[in-house]
């Protein structure tokens, strides 16, 4: 018998990669489509009469303007501004439009110092920098990935028939297993992050990793204790669950009931044991 206090203690603070914060290869990405107009703004640094030169540079080439809303770390070619001397919608991804509009807006916003002050020595270094602060934004959705990628590689060293993402109308359907009881007869769909397959059983697996509290944590715990309770009597059938992170210590009374009535809940320490290989046959 597992002891839950043993166990939970076992759970980690983090398990972030090293690709885990900031995705440079999409930040250059981002940046590179612009870097012709960036250096072109690059001949206003330090200018004595930047809207003169601002306007003179719009003139002879007005693609410039593409890159204005990334210095304000705004991916979007429309942006709206205004204060109670006017403004309104500002389009930057087409035709020149009111260049003395254009001119309010960058020295409104403090563009114009930003670049005449000589506070930033190039613009295309900057929006990488701007794009490096974009692309923290990413770090939940990657974060949410962290552990499945890494179940997923134990589940290729244990050498398994698995299936990423699969939804449980796919488990009737393929393999004829009743899940009813899962899906209110049919009328809910259930999806799973992977389903191994072996010769006398079908295993739907959730995973997840919490680095911190929330009310979504006791969500997720009584949500899989009613899959533990519901799935006890499908043949042929069985739901696993990984999980881990530090969160749950501030949920541990709904993970606790989840861990007694659910013997197949694991975390990454079990895993790295070899709990798979005993687990799926």
């Amino acid at each position: 018998m597992r002891n839950f206090d043993t166990w939970l203690a076992q759970f980690r603070d983090s398990i972030s990669n090293y690709n885990y914060y900031t995705d440079f290869k999409k930040v250059i990405e981002n940046a590179r489509p612009l870097k012709a107009e960036l250096h072109i703004l690059n001949s206003l640094i330090g200018s004595n009469d930047i809207e003169v030169e601002f306007r003179e540079l719009l003139k002879n080439y007005p693609s410039i303007l593409r890159a204005i809303p990334i210095l304000l770390a705004k991916r979007e070619s429309e942006i709206y501004a205004r204060d109670d001397e006017g403004g309104g919608v500002y389009n930057f991804g087409g035709m020149v439009q009111d260049v003395d509009e254009y001119c309010v807006f960058m020295r409104k916003t403090g563009l114009f110092d930003l670049i005449s002050k000589h506070l930033v020595n190039n613009l295309y270094d900057y929006v990488v920098g701007v794009e490096t602060g974009l692309d923290s934004n990413g770090r939940k959705n990657r974060g949410g990935h962290l552990m499945e990628d890494l179940v997923e590689g134990f589940l290729r060293r244990a050498d398994v028939e698995y299936y990423k993402e699969m939804y449980s109308d796919d488990l009737a359907r393929r393999w004829g297993i009743d899940i009813s009881s899962l899906t209110n007869s049919g009328k809910t769909v259930k999806r799973f992050d992977f389903v191994v397959k072996t010769s006398s059983c079908v295993y739907a697996i959730e995973t997840n990793f919490y680095g911190s509290g929330g009310s979504k944590l006791n969500e997720t715990a009584r949500s899989y204790k009613m899959l533990a309770i519901e799935s006890q009597n499908i043949k042929g059938f069985k739901f696993v669950w990984f999980t881990d992170g530090a969160g749950w210590r501030s949920a541990r009374q709904n993970l606790r009931e989840t861990f007694d009535v659910l013997p197949t809940v694991f975390n990454i320490k079990e895993i790295e044991d070899g709990v798979m290989s005993s687990l799926f046959i």
